[in-house]
């Protein structure tokens, strides 16, 4: 039997001509996928990406795999009914911030509860890129855009906190220049069994150029950042000397600098990616108070969806032999329409 060939990033590259704005962070996204890939075993025959509307939504073009281009916000729809027909399959779902929470809220919070075996990219540029430059659910209030002249006065949404609320079991959020720790988060999701929801933030140069800069400038990054590793103190800064306390019992988080105040590494709050509740408050973190949090913030791993219906037509398969789909249209109540 030959052994099969080890495949490389050209591989997962596709023949489509990629064709994003020049500077889009979706490129480096894209290109962190193509090298992560490999690295898992992935197979192309065996990999779909799925896709709603939108410029994120152009991927599945991109990767050389199967893939599906759905209509808008309805790409968990589809992703779940791939993977109950075939579990076998690795599933990707790539969404917008727009796409994903606006048009496909409702689909997104329920394959999140569900807990389908899925890895769901949500790229966060917070403006509706594809469709020139409206305001989205998680554009600031006060974002001027074309659907906003005046300033949004919208609450935005939080894409990490809205899935650790829809319950989900793995929620993580990277950074599209970071590619590194981009492959490092795609394969966290890809080897947790369910759904796996990791924000990107990502860069639009046409219509919301510079919104991350703030977190994500090298200047600011290391007093901006904080990249968090279960049962790692929660530190960041130049110096690593910043970091997390947490106060009022446990219901909220303080910036602590070690040396000052008697402040020691032991005062610093250590990482629990299984708690849910230190999972919102990191994922609600924010400028100019806080640091913005990055990497695992949550993962507690259970049965997944696709997994527990296979378990349930087994058994009933066991118990109640093969079924027949004649007897069953035709039993209870029926009418003749003359």
């Amino acid at each position: 039997m030959d052994t099969p060939q080890k495949l490389t990033r050209k591989d997962f590259v596709s023949d489509q001509e990629v064709r994003w704005c020049p500077g889009c962070g979706d490129y480096a996204i894209l290109a962190a996928m193509q090298r992560t890939l490999p690295e898992l075993g992935a197979t192309r025959e065996n990999t779909v990406f799925v896709s709603g509307i939108g410029c994120s939504s152009r991927f599945p073009y991109y990767m050389n795999t199967y893939g599906f281009h759905t209509i808008h916000g309805r790409a968990p729809a589809v992703a779940t009914g791939v993977k109950l027909a075939n579990p076998a399959l690795d599933v990707w779902v790539v969404t917008g911030d727009g796409d994903g929470l606006s048009i496909g809220g409702n689909h997104l919070l329920h394959v999140l509860r569900r807990n389908v075996d899925l890895q769901i990219l949500m790229f966060n540029n917070r403006i509706y890129g594809l469709t020139k430059g409206q305001y989205s659910p998680t554009s600031l209030v006060g974002a001027k855009t074309p659907s906003t002249p005046m300033g949004s006065i919208d609450m935005p949404l939080n894409p990490c906190a809205f899935a650790l609320g829809a319950n989900a079991r793995f929620v993580a959020r990277g950074i599209d220049t970071s590619t590194s720790t981009l492959g490092e988060l795609f394969t966290a999701a890809y080897r947790h069994r369910g759904t796996s929801f990791v924000e990107i933030l990502q860069n639009c140069p046409v219509f919301n150029d510079g919104e991350w800069e703030a977190v994500t400038m090298r200047d600011v990054a290391s007093e901006h950042q904080l990249w968090v590793e279960h049962g790692k103190p929660l530190l960041f800064g130049k110096d690593r000397n910043r970091g997390l306390r947490l106060a009022a019992g446990g219901r909220h988080v303080e910036v602590v600098t070690i040396g000052e105040n008697g402040v020691t590494e032991a005062d610093v709050a250590v990482h629990d990616q299984t708690n849910r509740t230190l999972g919102f408050m990191l994922a609600q973190l924010a400028l100019p108070g806080f640091p913005m949090a990055f990497g695992v913030l949550f993962c507690d791993p259970m049965p997944s969806y696709d997994a527990t219906v296979g378990a349930q037509n087994a058994d009933a398969l066991t118990r109640l032999g093969t079924g027949d789909i004649d007897k069953l249209l035709r039993g209870g109540h029926t009418w003749t329409v003359e």
